[in-house]
């Protein structure tokens, strides 16, 4: 079954998101990421400014609870009146509900308590890993990946891929210079987040190469 799965490159890219996860986890966990984290932290708070204040506000807006469900609406009505998949939403919804019940699971796990250095908003809860860049992690990559093969110029994808990598970087260095998230929350929050990803993919391609196999093998009868 592994050998079999090893053929999907997502199923190699879970592999490697997932060994990052556990490489951070570890760190937090036995407290050895803290000069990193404060480097991090204090190489973006320096540059400080209220143009900037307002842009992480609102990247980390866009990266809210209540903004991700409304962005999910209007992809699935996408997916469902548009491009007529149906399949493909289970998937959406799986990797969506999967990614916050993981950070949900995972915070209670850590109970990590938030940066107390400079931060200019509040915020409840836990702090590994970053729920903002699991959920963006989640809903963009998704979203890029059902979208992907039906970009048929090159210009129209590196477009796609430009957009998912400012909106999920965004919103996770927003999280670092609004002082709510350690850099290891929020790179921790990208692993695992891409770990999930890329194996809901690779359960998805599976079934998606079973049916296609089954109604070959139905048309030849």
């Amino acid at each position: 079954m592994l050998d079999y799965l090893k053929r999907f490159k997502s199923f190699r890219f879970f592999l490697g998101f997932g060994a990052c996860f556990v490489f951070i986890a570890v760190l937090v966990q036995l407290d050895r990421a803290a000069a990193f984290d404060l480097a991090i932290i204090h190489a973006v708070q320096s540059a400080e400014s209220a143009p900037l204040t307002s842009l992480a506000k609102s990247l980390s807006l866009v990266g809210s609870t209540q903004l991700a469900i409304v962005i999910s609406l209007v992809v699935m009505g996408l997916l469902f009146l548009l491009l007529k998949h149906r399949v493909e939403i289970v998937l959406f919804l799986w990797v969506g509900l999967g990614s916050q019940v993981l950070n949900t699971l995972m915070k209670l796990w850590f109970r990590r308590e938030r940066p107390d250095l400079h931060r200019m908003i509040e915020q409840a809860g836990f702090s590994f890993p970053s729920g903002h860049s699991m959920a963006a992690f989640s809903l963009y990559g998704v979203t890029a990946f059902l979208l992907w093969r039906h970009l048929r110029s090159r210009r129209e994808r590196v477009v796609l891929i430009l957009l998912v990598v400012f909106m999920t970087g965004g919103i996770g260095w927003s999280r670092i210079y609004l002082g709510v998230h350690y850099p290891s929350d929020v790179i921790g929050g990208y692993a695992v987040s891409g770990a999930w990803l890329m194996l809901s993919i690779t359960l998805f391609q599976k079934y998606r190469e079973s049916r296609e196999k089954k109604n070959r093998n139905g048309k030849r009868i």
